[in-house]
């Protein structure tokens, strides 16, 4: 019997089914780097990544895994919330991005206090679907284990179902058994949401 593989790598196979080199992509949080050095690997030195984060740990440890990787110079981290990229990205990249991903929760190993919320996410969403092209692609990652993860998931779905009609195509909650790599609360259950701009 095959293993199921985490709910990372299956972020990371269905953003690159539509990410390519060249490509604009968006990590809304970028905690660890995880999500963000993979982004900057496939849009290679051509392409571009915008990350965010609210906690200066997060920044410095993206940038660090970056610079090991050299793949610092494709990526331009912000210190502000997701809800500040329709502000913060340049003009430039208006409706060119390709991918957005969001982990969504605390930063492993950090402040288990500090975690998204609902308002914020949603606005990070309804930016985020205006500032994707036609064929782009966002993945939210979510974890219903710690206090308001539930009720944020929950938020997320409904935000998804009240998109307009024929503007996207999305898969919701889809889960494993397998606990994501990293995660040091195992009671987390974590669900994947992707939502295709038609």
């Amino acid at each position: 019997m095959n293993n199921p593989i985490s709910l990372t790598a299956k972020a990371h196979q269905i953003i690159q089914e539509v990410l390519g080199e060249g490509d604009i992509a968006v990590d809304a949080t970028i905690g660890n780097g995880h999500d963000t050095l993979f982004l900057a690997q496939i849009v290679g030195n051509t392409g571009k990544v915008y990350g965010f984060d609210i906690q200066q740990e997060a920044l410095d440890n993206t940038y660090q895994k970056l610079k090991a990787n050299n793949a610092q110079k494709q990526v331009a981290l912000y210190h502000a919330g997701h809800e500040t990229m329709s502000i913060l990205l340049p003009e430039s990249s208006n409706e060119k991005i390709r991918a957005i991903m969001f982990n969504l929760g605390y930063l492993p190993g950090g402040d288990k206090n500090r975690t998204t919320g609902i308002s914020t996410t949603l606005a990070a969403l309804e930016a985020s679907f205006m500032l994707l092209t036609t064929g782009g692609r966002i993945t939210i990652l979510a974890y219903t284990g710690h206090p308001g993860g539930q009720e944020e998931t929950e938020a997320v779905k409904e935000w998804v179902r009240g998109l307009p009609a024929g503007s996207y195509r999305a898969a919701l909650g889809i889960q494993t058994a397998r606990p994501p790599s990293g995660n040091d609360n195992i009671t987390e259950r974590p669900e994947l949401i992707v939502v295709d701009k038609m």
